[in-house]
């Protein structure tokens, strides 16, 4: 199973077309303005307006070896600790290793942010960090399969 946090999600349909080649089910979750799919294997739940509802009902949801799909770093560190493998959109897998200096540099920024001393621009989403995203994707679902077989 791949859960998206939908939301701003540049590469819903790039997702979408992965998931299907490999016939395995993709829940959309967000908080409203995403339509349903014809397709029976994408799901969209929208959930209550909320800064976490979204993250909480993925979290609930989701079971270990599933996938996550999010820049989320909150739910990132939350889908891990249930067991899931956690991809970024621009292909950056989050990792138990890597999630606690993704938190501490989300803290500093949200830090540096709130007192004045930094803007808090984030890169623009490139074609390159597309086609990064496909390929980790393509590598996560193979990596889970493994485990589960």
């Amino acid at each position: 199973m791949i859960y998206v946090d939908a939301d701003a999600c540049p590469v819903k349909d790039e997702a979408m077309r992965v998931a299907a080649r490999h016939k395995l089910i993709l829940t959309m979750v967000s908080n409203g303005g995403i339509r349903p799919s014809r397709d029976p294997l994408v799901r969209v739940f929208t959930v209550a307006e909320g800064a976490d509802a979204a993250d909480d009902w993925i979290v609930e949801q989701a079971r270990p070896n599933d996938i996550v799909l999010t820049v989320d770093i909150p739910l990132a560190g939350r889908a891990l600790d249930k067991g899931c493998h956690v991809l970024g959109f621009t292909g950056k897998p989050f990792t138990q290793e890597s999630i606690g200096m993704a938190l501490a540099m989300r803290s500093l920024n949200q830090h540096l942010r709130e007192t004045g001393e930094s803007k808090g621009y984030n890169a623009g989403f490139r074609p390159a960090d597309r086609s990064a995203f496909l390929n980790a994707l393509e590598n996560l679902i193979v990596k889970a399969k493994k485990i589960v077989a």
